[in-house]
């Protein structure tokens, strides 16, 4: 009998880690897709902040959590040999990924809606400076690509590195 593979590790980054990739986070959990998920901000401080209460709300209403001791942090930059993918919100956070991540994993960086039939390229808008209407269309999309990354590791087109 063969040993099965261990599931991926995924991180997200966005921002500040305020509001998007923690989103993505929560929704990937629940899914229990992934072995281990974390997020992270390209620009987030070294100093822990709580996630924006709109993304908490926008959450909570649908049913997902990321718990009370949850804070931001900056981009793990030795570390990107971690995870088996690195999902980015938008085009400034991939960029900032490729010049920070060694060349032989920059095939695990990809903007998060990759893996969604038809949405290749698209970014997760930030939310930060909208209305609680944009936290909820955000996680739309987080939602939509979670199920594109769902099909994707069905399909056997994510494995572990």
């Amino acid at each position: 009998m063969t040993k099965p593979l261990p599931a991926p590790a995924v991180l997200l980054v966005c921002t500040a880690n305020i509001c998007r990739s923690p989103m993505a986070e929560a929704v990937l959990r629940a899914q229990g897709l992934f072995g281990h998920v974390e997020s992270a901000g390209v620009y987030a401080g070294p100093r822990g902040q709580p996630v924006d209460a709109r993304a908490a709300r926008a959450l909570l209403k649908r049913g997902y959590e990321l718990g009370r001791r949850w804070r931001s942090r900056p981009l793990p930059l030795e570390q990107f040999d971690r995870f088996d993918l690195v999902l980015a919100m938008e085009q400034e956070h991939l960029q900032a990924l490729r010049e920070r991540c060694p060349a032989h994993l920059q095939g695990r960086l990809h903007l998060f809606l990759d893996f969604v039939p038809g949405r290749a390229g698209e970014e997760v808008p930030d939310p930060y400076f909208g209305s609680e209407q944009g936290f909820e269309h955000v996680l739309d999309l987080l939602e939509l690509g979670a199920a594109g990354l769902r099909g994707a590791v069905g399909r056997g087109l994510l494995l572990p590195a």
